[in-house]
């Protein structure tokens, strides 16, 4: 049974979106959220953006949700640094302004890549998404992991889901760095806890009452279930049924995405 469910964590590309496409029924879905009083956090890997800049995003489809309430891996990477190293540390940044300016915005000097290649050997190197990424860029980040920085991910996920389909993700941006160096990185995002404990601070919520809302089985259920959450599947982005029925991760529902999920909320139903 849904009853006892408060509160939803939300994944949102491949559960809300895709791409620039909203998917059918998000309007009504937040709507049946709002009648229901159920707390909502929206929790992202992608950190391309920021808060306010997933606020526009919602907007254009119609739906009002305030920053408070959306969770970036960059935001959740940067605060999770700043409460390990003081203002003006050192970080090479890999990724888009979403994650740039997150670290910027805890106070971090960010070098850039001539200065890495002139010598300097910032305290950590942070890696995230990026579209934009060149050979140089992310040949500096390696060359200061190899001399001694921090390497830290936003996010492990190899993929993310698109109009087009599943397209490279931070993982493979991340993996070009481990693999050039032999290091692995700290990852921040799901499945790790972090942005799971600060979703559940916003919202107020426990375990008990808290479920969270995913397309990915690696990332959003397992990391659910290791936050001692209740997870719920959607078929709408990358995991399938068959990889339920092979794998080892099994959620505790599965819908096919979130149009069914709020006809299972409006009647308070049970699925499996």
């Amino acid at each position: 049974m849904l009853t006892h469910i408060k509160n939803l964590i939300l994944d949102m590309d491949g559960v809300l979106w895709r791409g620039e496409t909203p998917m059918p029924g998000l309007v009504d879905f937040f709507a049946t959220m709002r009648h229901l009083q159920m707390g909502f956090a929206l929790a992202t890997n992608n950190a391309t953006k920021t808060a306010v800049q997933y606020v526009e995003k919602l907007a254009r489809f119609g739906v009002d949700v305030p920053a408070a309430n959306i969770v970036t891996s960059a935001e959740a990477t940067a605060a999770y640094l700043r409460q390990e190293y003081e203002a003006e540390t050192a970080v090479y940044v890999v990724g888009e302004s979403g994650l740039h300016n997150a670290i910027a915005a805890q106070g971090f000097h960010i070098i850039s890549g001539a200065e890495v290649r002139d010598g300097a050997v910032p305290t950590l190197v942070v890696a995230g998404f990026t579209r934009y990424a060149t050979y140089d860029e992310l040949a500096m980040g390696a060359l200061a992991v190899h001399k001694g920085s921090r390497f830290v991910g936003t996010n492990p996920d190899p993929s993310f889901p698109s109009e087009l389909g599943p397209l490279p993700g931070a993982g493979a941006i991340i993996a070009f760095i481990q693999t050039a160096t032999g290091v692995t990185p700290t990852l921040v995002g799901k499945p790790g806890p972090i942005m799971f404990q600060q979703a559940m601070q916003r919202l107020g919520g426990t375990p008990a009452n808290t479920a969270m809302v995913g397309d990915r089985l690696t990332t959003d259920i397992a990391g659910g279930q290791a936050a001692g959450l209740a997870t719920i599947l959607v078929l709408s982005g990358i995991s399938s049924r068959d990889d339920v029925a092979n794998g080892d991760i099994k959620p505790d529902y599965i819908f096919a995405d979130i149009t069914e999920l709020t006809e299972k909320l409006k009647r308070g139903g049970s699925h499996s």
